[in-house]
């Protein structure tokens, strides 16, 4: 159980660092001007999708259904600060959605959104991080 915990703990650390990345390339890519930039930051964009956060979203999936089944959460559904914490990864997946969406809004080059708005929403993965932190760690519930 021990190296399961660890390996979900790695993926977990990849899964955010691309999370963290990607939308600071939209913020590059939504000020880029000329054309050489725009094809560099849709590469940028697609590899890391594709090679990092896709795998890990996957590996975090698996290890940390994986963990449930290993911890018996469904014997144990007085446990609220579990299921907090996964309603807040449910909304990273979700965020992790519209991350595609957008990706996929550059790629086509109808991307709608100013730099602005991927600065404000390049903050959200941070607030689920410390969330989610507290909520393994502290057990406030």
């Amino acid at each position: 159980m021990q190296w399961l915990i660890a390996f979900h703990v790695i993926v977990v650390i990849t899964l955010f660092a691309a999370l963290f990345y990607l939308p600071r390339l939209f913020v590059y890519h939504a000020q880029c001007k000329d054309e050489i930039s725009n094809q560099r930051f849709k590469i940028m964009e697609r590899r890391l999708f594709r090679g990092i956060l896709v795998p890990s979203a996957i590996c975090v999936g698996i290890s940390g259904l994986w963990l449930l089944y290993g911890f018996g959460w469904a014997e144990k559904p007085h446990i609220m600060w579990l299921h907090i914490k996964l309603i807040l990864v449910i909304f990273l997946y979700i965020y992790m959605a519209f991350c595609w969406k957008y990706l996929i809004d550059f790629r086509n080059d109808t991307n709608k959104h100013s730099h602005k708005f991927y600065r404000w929403f390049n903050e959200i993965p941070s607030v689920l991080l410390v969330a989610i932190i507290i909520l393994v760690i502290v057990k406030p519930f």
